[in-house]
């Protein structure tokens, strides 16, 4: 029985409920399928329930079951009573659930007198904008932080079943209580969607010549406006205190650059903008993985036309470079059979790439750190 990861052995077995057969559920029910894991598939939905049968998440649930964990994946207005039930009907099981918000779930099971022994909140830092168990991946969750919320009552085993979990899904748990959670996924989720939203939202009635110029970068910090506003509403109405606290500090910056703006040549305001875009730099900087620039990167962009191959011929000839592409994005150029292909390396390789490309035929647009 593997892991996900070659060469480890699965750590979670016997029998996992899955309460949710929607993107996240699947996707876990995938990744424990994989290793060998007896999953049980349950939903409110028949047809999402097939579906993510068909996919091959699990099989539906039978008489006689007795799971040694179940994970719920319901959407977060029902988080509550779904933990609720299942510690009632499964009481020698595990209980987690990967809803975004955490204090307000434990908080309802609080009122309601529910024995929590056995639960413990949880949040895989893993996504996609389109939801169900048709955009199900097994590999969704690979290198993502994993949070567990346990508290004083928490069993060591229960811990480490959610922790074993977070591992054989080939995640990093990390520990946090609810509060932290609360406020740290309102800074790096919840007001990034409303930003992403309220600045796509833009574009409803903008001009077509005008969206005709639109770029990678306004691509990029768009890309989850397509995320469900169904989902969405729940969840910013179950942590609002955290991402009201947050847009208020947002809302006072935009209004300091806005007014700066109102008068360009007014003393202080070019500086109020470079501030803003300085602060941006430093912020951008501290992000994690090779998005951030905790380890800078040079870019340069090659011309790929737009015919079956290219990138992988591309990608062949910096591998006989031995060049090894450190991040990688792709726009195509409106109007012209071409993309261009911006690709991120090691500065040392960053000459050999760029020489050794252009010795094979290939156009270089620019190189930048």
């Amino acid at each position: 029985m593997t892991d996900l990861v070659p060469g480890k052995l699965a750590r979670v077995s016997g029998s996992v409920r899955i309460v949710g057969a929607g993107l996240l559920g699947a996707s876990i029910g995938l990744a424990l399928m994989k290793n060998g894991v007896d999953v049980i598939l349950a939903d409110t939905s028949p047809a999402q329930l097939r579906l993510a049968v068909d996919y091959g998440a699990g099989r539906a649930g039978a008489e006689g079951d007795a799971p040694d964990l179940v994970i719920v994946c319901t959407p977060p207005d029902v988080v509550a009573d779904t933990v609720a039930a299942e510690l009632s009907h499964y009481p020698n099981a595990v209980v987690t659930d990967v809803a975004s918000v955490k204090l307000e779930p434990l908080r309802e099971l609080r009122r309601r007198g529910v024995n929590l022994v056995n639960y413990i909140g949880s949040h895989p830092m893993a996504g996609r904008e389109r939801g169900g168990a048709i955009s199900a991946r097994a590999d969704i969750f690979l290198g993502r932080p994993w949070v567990i919320c346990r508290d004083g009552e928490t069993p060591t085993e229960a811990l480490a079943l959610i922790e074993d979990l977070a591992l054989d899904l080939g995640a990093v748990p990390i520990e946090m209580t609810p509060e932290e959670h609360d406020r740290s996924v309102a800074l790096v989720s919840h007001v990034p969607q409303v930003v992403a939203s309220l600045l796509a939202a833009r574009f409803a009635e903008a001009p077509e010549t005008s969206l005709a110029l639109a770029g990678q970068g306004v691509r990029d910090t768009t890309r989850i406006a397509a995320s469900a506003p169904e989902l969405w509403v729940q969840i910013l109405a179950a942590n609002a205190a955290p991402v009201v606290e947050q847009l208020d500090l947002l809302a006072g910056d935009l209004a300091r650059v806005a007014d700066a703006l109102r008068d360009p040549d007014a003393p202080g305001a070019r500086r109020t903008a470079a501030d803003a875009i300085r602060d941006g730099n430093v912020g951008v900087a501290r992000l994690p993985g090779k998005h951030g620039q905790r380890r800078m990167f040079e870019t340069f962009v090659v011309m790929v036309d737009d015919a079956s191959g290219q990138l992988g011929r591309l990608f062949g000839d910096l591998g006989e470079l031995e060049v090894n592409v450190e991040d990688f994005r792709l726009e195509h150029s409106p109007g012209a059979q071409l993309g261009l292909a911006e690709i991120s390396v090691d500065p040392a390789t960053l000459q050999r790439a760029v020489d050794g490309l252009s010795a094979r035929g290939w156009r270089i647009a620019g190189a930048h750190a």
